[in-house]
């Protein structure tokens, strides 16, 4: 047998050293290796050899088996050894060649309003809240002093997804329901809360049936319309720049009681009259007032103590304003062209 494994090793060898691919050589290794191979016939042979041969033999053709093994997988080293460095050869990259340009996206311009609004409440203590988007009917409309056919319902016509109890928030007022309810009359309050809302309107320049709504809140002891001024004050010199001046307007809310319109001087005339502000030198960006005593009673804090003031913009008019846009559709859009300008933040020298 010692012979016979001499002869097969020979001949192994030469064809090994022949092999100039992997694929040769995995044939050749399945061809002397394999249970049906004539070392794997010589391996079965044991069984009939008396013990002590079985010894003898037995390691002889371990040992052969070893050393083939081994043959090959020298060979295979070899063998990808050479196709890589034909792979470095043909698949050279010429460096000096420009890279290849991948368009980034930008943040939608929603989102960065959104968050510079809440950046600028955070740093008043304001908490940001967030609540669901499909409502109640008593914390959309009847919390809040609306009730069942009120005339102020009509304004916000939404979308009804169960008789008339279930629906797409019209507003995110219900937030601060929750909110007041959650407290139980105890706390004082101090939050935003930014989040879609959905009304029945037609789709043009200047209206969609979704838009993004800022509403806040500020429920404490002795607080006034003072206090809302000065609030709005700071948010418009942030947005709009320190030479801003603001101004409120008698309005009605029904959940607030007095309300007011929010007005900006015009940062484009400056206050001589141009087609942004149609010749006015203001700019209405928002409605506010003092909390209605109904809506802080059905919200479990007494009117008698407590008192405060909630405000509400729409993310989309001070985008618009803010960065010259003039169709709301840009928002929902896709276009890297219209958010590509957009992607930066503009910070306002005090």
């Amino acid at each position: 047998m010692e012979e016979k494994l001499n002869d097969l090793r020979k001949i192994i060898i030469n064809k090994v050293n022949e092999v100039n691919n992997l694929n040769d050589l995995n044939n050749l290794k399945v061809e002397y290796l394999s249970k049906k191979s004539e070392i794997g016939i010589l391996s079965n042979s044991l069984k009939e050899m008396s013990i002590e041969d079985k010894k003898v033999y037995g390691k002889l053709i371990n040992d052969f088996k070893n050393e083939i093994t081994n043959l090959i997988d020298n060979k295979k080293v070899e063998l990808e050894e050479i196709e890589l460095n034909k792979k470095l050869e043909n698949e050279k990259i010429d460096i000096n060649l420009p890279a290849t340009k991948i368009p980034i996206g930008s943040p939608n311009i929603l989102e960065c309003i959104v968050e510079e609004v809440e950046s600028i409440f955070m740093s008043m203590g304001y908490d940001v809240v967030d609540g669901p988007e499909v409502e109640e009917d008593k914390y959309n409309f009847e919390l809040l002093n609306i009730p069942k056919g009120h005339p102020a319902r009509d304004a916000q016509d939404t979308f009804y997804i169960e008789d008339e109890n279930i629906l797409l928030r019209s507003q995110t007022s219900p937030v601060q329901a929750r909110t007041m309810l959650a407290k139980k009359g105890t706390e004082p309050i101090r939050m935003i809360c930014p989040g879609k809302t959905y009304r029945r309107d037609d789709d043009d320049a200047t209206h969609s049936h979704q838009f993004m709504q800022i509403e806040g809140l500020l429920v404490d002891k002795d607080v006034s319309l003072s206090d809302l001024k000065g609030t709005f004050d700071v948010l418009a010199k942030k947005l709009f720049g320190k030479d801003i001046q603001t101004r409120f307007r008698p309005s009605y809310y029904q959940f607030t009681e007095p309300s007011v319109e929010m007005d900006i001087s015009c940062f484009n005339c400056h206050g001589k009259g141009c087609n942004i502000c149609k010749n006015s030198g203001w700019i209405t960006v928002s409605g506010a007032g003092m909390v209605h005593p109904n809506v802080l009673k059905n919200c479990s804090y007494n009117p008698e103590e407590w008192t405060g003031f909630a405000f509400g913009f729409g993310a989309e008019r001070l985008a618009m304003l803010k960065y010259g846009i003039n169709d709301i559709r840009v928002f929902y859009n896709t276009d890297l062209r219209e958010v590509k300008n957009f992607d930066r933040e503009v910070v306002e020298n005090d």
